[in-house]
């Protein structure tokens, strides 16, 4: 069930209605109804995954229990590394199995030998790698001593599941959300009118940037032998937008929905574009992987300590394994070793940590070194990104190659009828950004910009909104790109 889809246009108001009919009932009669809720919302991909997800659901459950109540360290070691192997076993069937056969059959021919290997013909779980995340983060913590396991098998269950969360992240922290699902909750007016702003703008980013831009970029990544350097560099842009909005309108959608139902989840995206240099977009991209990444294989590893080529090698994996948990393809794993050498001198000089604020802050224009390191960062995003969309790396390279040519300087050109459509798309695009800039301060770009505006005025704005929604919007509902991931 996609949140762009009118399935989930009738379920979330048939599932908040029926809640908080339950608010003055038992709060486990409220978790059960969202646990319920979540197992059909996922049933709806495909129902046969159910099990794999409540058996994973399970086992961290019962490992979290053994390895808290376990003195000798010795067996919590095995819970936890039982627990891992486990939930990176399954992970690695289904999404990396194939990956790995076809490259070792790919290598071993590359020295004339011939290596007949077995394929298996199976589908991806949508979401396996996010609520693999939940899973495992919850049994760190508790081998770590930060956090007690619960004995509530529904309230651990929809922590892993809460069905806003459970395809696309933000991946959450037991920390974090599990008290959330513990406490009693309470209908606020306020959160609604709130949640329901934030659902508007995903949908918005989704339906009318993101899914045109696909369209074009698809077009041109597609038939990039065929382009102009300038339409190519169209192209690499359409995409840069198409990612952000894409998974940004997800994150969007999912925050604003789970605050109809009284829940605070983690902010995954900080307006990374507005970025001074690589580091600080990583902190604002994806920003519960990356903290993921951080406090689970980073630190660990031995996170900034040990000197700089310790920091730098720690630095290295983490974004490899970065790129290849994306996907498995040689394309995500390059994208991840490129991100890396771009931050690599940001830790040499010791300034990785030197733009914590948002750009601008508490002013309406950035300044002209402001604006020059956003340029660049954007500028070093963008070529990173087109490793991310290509299909294979020599297409990535080819992709570059017919960038750098003379043709750079000509009018970039998509052929008819598509031509007069892209440049609607990218006059939305800067309206979009302008909303973008003037909200970045907030935790999504309209959460106060309109609010003290006449009722009218936002009216006409929301309105507009859902125009565009109704204009824009492609005949074919149109799954997230972090789906597949």
């Amino acid at each position: 069930m996609l949140f762009n889809s009118l399935n989930f246009a009738f379920f979330l108001p048939i599932v908040f209605i029926f809640y908080w009919t339950l608010q003055n009932k038992k709060l486990a009669y409220q978790n059960i109804l969202l646990l319920l809720a979540s197992y059909y919302f996922y049933g709806c991909w495909d129902w046969r995954f159910l099990f794999l997800l409540a058996f994973s659901t399970f086992l961290d459950f019962y490992t979290g229990l053994k390895i808290y109540h376990s003195s000798d360290k010795a067996k919590r070691k095995f819970w936890l590394i039982l627990s891992v192997g486990i939930n990176l076993g399954f992970l690695g069937l289904f999404k990396y199995y194939n990956f790995f056969a076809d490259s070792f059959a790919s290598l071993v021919h590359q020295f004339g030998l011939n290596a007949d290997h077995p394929t298996l013909r199976i589908i991806l779980p949508v979401g396996i790698s996010f609520y693999t995340f939940h899973g495992m983060s919850y049994v760190f913590d508790i081998y770590n001593r930060k956090i007690k396991p619960t004995t509530n098998w529904v309230d651990y269950s929809l922590f892993v599941s809460f069905f806003p969360l459970l395809v696309a992240g933000p991946i959450e922290r037991a920390t974090h959300l599990l008290p959330q699902v513990e406490q009693k909750r309470t209908f606020d007016y306020s959160k609604l009118t709130d949640g329901l702003r934030q659902i508007l703008w995903g949908l918005f980013k989704k339906m009318v940037i993101a899914d045109n831009c696909a369209e074009y970029a698809d077009i041109i990544f597609n038939n990039s032998d065929s382009y102009s350097a300038s339409t190519l560099v169209l192209g690499a842009l359409f995409f840069t937008f198409q990612i952000y909005c894409d998974f940004s309108g997800y994150s969007d959608i999912a925050l604003g929905t789970a605050r109809l139902f009284g829940f605070e989840l983690l902010q995954n995206f900080k307006f990374p574009y507005f970025s001074r240099d690589i580091a600080e977009f990583w902190r604002r991209w994806h920003v519960s992987l990356s903290s993921w990444f951080k406090d689970y294989l980073y630190i660990p590893l031995g996170g900034s300590k040990g000197g700089l080529f310790k920091q730098i090698r720690n630095t290295c994996i983490i974004f490899l394994v970065s790129g290849f948990w994306h996907g498995a393809n040689w394309t995500f794993v390059v994208w991840g070793f490129l991100n890396a050498i771009y931050i690599i001198p940001s830790i040499v000089f010791r300034t990785n940590r030197q733009h914590l604020e948002i750009i601008a802050q508490g002013r309406l224009f950035p300044s002209i070194k402001e604006l020059a390191q956003m340029t660049l960062t954007f500028s070093l995003t963008v070529l990173a990104w087109i490793f991310f969309r290509a299909e294979t790396v020599g297409h990535a390279f080819d992709y570059l190659s017919g960038i750098f040519s003379m043709s750079l300087f000509t009018n970039p050109f998509i052929s008819n009828p598509e031509f007069i459509r892209s440049i609607l798309v990218i006059a939305l695009l800067i309206p979009f950004m302008i909303i973008e800039w003037l909200g970045r301060e907030n935790k999504y770009a309209i959460e106060t910009s309109f609010l003290n505006m006449p009722r009218p005025v936002r009216w006409a704005f929301y309105s507009l909104l859902v125009f565009s929604i109704g204009v824009f919007m492609q005949t074919k509902e149109s799954a997230f790109i972090y789906f597949q991931f």
